[in-house]
């Protein structure tokens, strides 16, 4: 249990530490603005595309990962437990 805890609070922080450097170069302007959730720049070059392609790519992983890992995972382990002891009528 323990276990996936572990891996889900890996992948969330990795992911959002990410985005949170992907978005400071890219949608903080300055400091007296908004910061990480500014407007993205619209002229952008291929990288700068990409970037923020990586951006999205990143938050939602670590959204998804996480919850894949907290909830899912241990969720599906209960399910199969509970469906194995119903076959077996215990």
């Amino acid at each position: 249990m323990s276990d996936e805890f572990v891996k889900g609070l890996g992948i969330l922080v990795v992911g959002l530490f990410g985005w949170m450097i992907v978005s400071g170069w890219y949608t903080t302007p300055g400091f007296e603005e908004t910061q990480l959730i500014g407007e993205a720049p619209s002229t952008l070059g291929a990288y700068g595309t990409a970037a923020l392609l990586l951006r999205e790519t990143l938050f939602y992983f670590a959204i998804v990962g996480a919850l894949v890992f907290w909830v899912v995972l241990p969720a599906g382990r209960e399910a199969r437990r509970a469906w194995e002891e119903r076959r077996t009528g215990e």
